[in-house]
């Protein structure tokens, strides 16, 4: 058996600010989830998105610590169009979020843009150049 890529996993240090995050990026949230220590959404696709409080992974892990330095994964969404990485940008710094690279065209071929979640993981917007 070959083991197939089904979920990605975010560890929460305020699971209601990510989930208001990641539900202004489309992702059908479930109502209410906010107390619930996990919680999952289906994205198109089937792929799921996990998260889980810092708490419930210290339950199995006691080793577990907030992650310092760099980051090495992050999420990325796929925008209809180059003015949509624009607006879905502007939307989430205008409520708040903190932008990390603003939109641009990049040398690949898209429009591109990097936003900050809560936990200051960087969740790319990008559509292919027009």
């Amino acid at each position: 058996m070959t083991p197939r890529l089904d979920a990605f996993s975010v560890i929460a240090s305020d699971l209601a600010a990510s989930l208001a995050f990641y539900r202004r990026l489309g992702l059908d949230i479930p109502a209410g989830a906010e107390s619930a220590p996990h919680v999952e959404a289906v994205g198109p696709g089937g792929l799921r998105v996990l998260w889980d409080t810092e708490d419930v992974i210290r339950s199995f892990d006691p080793q577990w610590r907030r992650p310092e330095g760099g980051e090495r994964l992050g999420l990325a969404f796929r925008c209809a169009s180059p003015a949509e990485v624009d607006s879905v940008y502007a939307e989430l710094v205008g409520a708040g979020y903190r932008g990390h690279l603003a939109p641009w065209d990049a040398v690949w071929g898209q429009r591109y843009a990097v936003v900050l979640d809560p936990d200051g993981c960087g969740v790319s917007l990008f559509a292919d150049a027009a």
